[in-house]
Parts: structure tokens; sequence; C-alpha cells
């Protein structure tokens, strides 16, 4: 079982964290055989599909350049300008191929684990520079497991390459009785099907080397309990961290919503278990709105400010419960509260147009229209 350097055991799967961490390190899961049996088929195809009209494209191209006129010979410039021509129809000529293999290159690279652009992945790392990680990697388990594999690959090549040479030795023989051109094309069927069976023999180890590639890959990320831990604290935070923001939190809507109670058109209390600071414009508000609302040492900070600032308090327990417990801070009391309010708020405004007007009083309504699926005890 791994270990990490504390000699803990990496039992527990890695994490998405994790994962894509060692992913922006450039830490992918990968198969160099994958990646040489898909380049060695895509070659043998390419040839098998492509290869008769290169060939045919580069022997015209050979037979026109390499007639040149006598007074070219000795006219550098001459020489210079149908050197880079001959260039250039070479590569138009085997560009297709080389774009062939250039996308299989590509795509077999990323098929087994993706790809990695970030700046920590192609980043230039002086340690693999270093010749004891080298030797260490040479003789170490990996270094024998890439031996046996070299030799496993040696040895299904030399056996196959035997076969072909008993089966197809007749006609490599039988290509020197052909014409020239008749021959080359027929040399050029057999080694490209050759090329093609050679290479699907590597199948059978790439299939055994992906499947251990990516068994090696989870291994290599795989965490201790401890790591789990800490990544979980590093991510979620730590109860005290979290706890001490949840408060912070709570003392700030607190701060804010006391800083709307001097606002406020009247506070509706229990009297001493609930307050609730309601204001209302006609102008802009389509129904009263709760500006401050809380129990207990809230409630009695909410009067406490309420009294600072001249806003009439009236006790209206039933009123108080059903503003506190329907109605969200910021948000319109509900339609079914309309009535039972408005007389308050005619109670109040006939208070502040009075001779003497009292902060704090009791509702002269005993009975305020609070329908009963809004009732609180």
């Amino acid at each position: 079982m791994a270990q990490n350097s504390d000699g803990q055991e990496r039992t527990e799967q890695p994490t998405p964290k994790r994962e894509r961490e060692a992913r922006e390190k450039g830490q992918i899961a990968r198969s160099r055989e994958l990646n040489t049996v898909m380049a060695l088929l895509a070659a043998g195809g390419a040839f098998l599909t492509l290869g008769g009209g290169i060939v045919e494209s580069l022997a015209q191209m050979m037979r026109q350049r390499f007639t040149i006129a006598r007074e070219d010979i000795f006219d550098d410039a001459a020489l210079v300008n149908h050197f880079m021509s001959t260039l250039r129809d070479e590569v138009w000529v085997l560009l297709p191929f080389m774009l062939i293999m250039a996308v299989v290159a590509v795509l077999s690279s990323i098929s087994l684990g993706g790809w990695s652009l970030s700046a920590s992945a192609l980043a230039f790392k002086p340690e693999k520079l270093n010749p004891l990680k080298g030797l260490s990697r040479v003789f170490g388990w990996r270094g024998v497991l890439e031996m046996l594999k070299g030799l496993a690959k040696f040895l299904l090549v030399l056996v196959t390459a035997l076969v072909l040479l008993n089966v197809l030795g007749d006609r490599f023989l039988g290509l020197g009785g052909e014409p020239l051109l008749q021959g080359m094309a027929h040399a050029g069927e057999l080694l490209t099907w050759s090329l093609l069976l050679l290479s699907s023999v590597l199948i059978l180890v790439a299939a055994i080397d992906v499947p251990f590639q990516l068994w090696d890959h989870s291994r290599q990320l795989k965490m201790t309990m401890q790591e789990v831990k800490d990544e979980h604290k590093q991510t979620e935070g730590s109860p005290e961290v979290k706890g001490r923001q949840r408060q912070l939190q709570m003392e700030m809507a607190q701060r804010r919503m006391m800083e709307e109670v001097p606002k406020a058109d009247v506070v509706v209390t229990n009297p001493t278990h609930y307050a609730v600071a309601l204001r209302y414009d006609a102008q802009r508000m389509g129904a009263p709105v709760v500006v401050a609302k809380g129990a207990g040492l809230v409630a009695a900070r909410i009067r406490a400010v309420a009294g600072e600032h001249d806003v009439p308090v009236l006790a209206a327990p039933p009123l108080a419960r059903a503003l506190y417990f329907s109605t969200e801070l910021g948000a319109a009391i509900p339609e079914g509260l309309y009535r039972a309010v408005a007389q308050v708020l005619a109670y109040v405004y006939q208070l502040k147009q009075g001779p003497i007007y009292n902060r704090e009083g009791q509702a002269p309504m005993s009975d305020l229209p609070i329908p009963d699926e809004l009732q609180h005890d």
C-alpha cells in the first residue's frame, strides 16, 4: 500500500480538487505504447491509401527536376531557385501524410488523460535534469517495468517478423525478377502490409499498458485520511472560522437593520418578546414594509433605538406576533394584515397630530382584525 512521507497509508480516492491540481501540474495519465501503436497504424494506413499517389508524384518530380538545362548548371541563382521549387513541390506532395501524422500524434497523446496547457505544466523543471533522479528511475521498479515492456515488444515483433518472412519470403525474393516500376510498387505494398501487421501486434502491449497506466495514475493521486481532512478544512473552512464569519454577518445585518429603525413610522411590540418596525410611504409603496424585527434582546434594542428617535412604540401582541412570523425583513406585510396595520398607522398619525404626543402607548383597539392563519401564540 502506498504511503506518504509521514508513513500514513494512502487509502482514500483522490478528490476533484487534487485531480484538478495534478492536471494543472501536468500529472496526467499517459501511455507511450498507445501513442506508438496509433502512430504506426496511422502511418501504415496512410501509406496504404496515399502511398501510390505519393510514389507516382515523387517519381514524376524526380524525372522532371533531375533534368536541368546546361546553362542553369553554371548559374548559381538558377540552381537555388530549382532546389527551392523542388523542395516546395516535395513538401506539397507529402503534406497530406504529414497532416495525418500530426493529427494522430495529438489525438493519441490526449486520448487517455486529456491535455494540460497550464503554466505549471509547461514550465521548465530543472529537477528533470538531475542525473540522480534519472538513475533512480532507471534502476527503480519503473525502470524494471519499462525493460520488461521493451523485451515483450521485441519478442512479439521478432516472432511476427519471422512469421511474415516465412509467409512472404518468396514474394520478396520474386521482386528481383519484376520490372523496375512494377517491382517498386509491389515492394511498397508488401512493406506497407508488413508494417500494419507488425503494428497490430503491439496492440496487445498497449491493451495491457493502458489499464496499468490508469491504475498507476490513480494510485499516485490517492490521499491519506489526514490529507482529505486538511483539504476539507481549506475548502470549507474550519468550524471556528465559519462560526466567526456567521457571527460577523449577523452583526452587520443587525447594524443595518437598526439603521432603518429611525425611519420607521411605528414599532409594534409583544410588548417584551417581539418587536416589529413598520414603514409606509403612500407615494412609493403599495403596502407597509417591515424594516426591522427581532425577539428578546434584539427586540429590546429595537425599542430603545425607536425611543431615541421618537418613533412610536405600540403594544399590540397578536399583531406583533403575526408580523414577526409571517413577514420577512424588507418585505411588504401580507394582505391579511392590511386592515390591522392600517388601524395602527391611523392611530399613530392621530397621535402625531394631537396636542400631546406620547412615544409609547397601548393600541386603542382591543380586537385587531387578524386572520386565523396568521395568528401565533
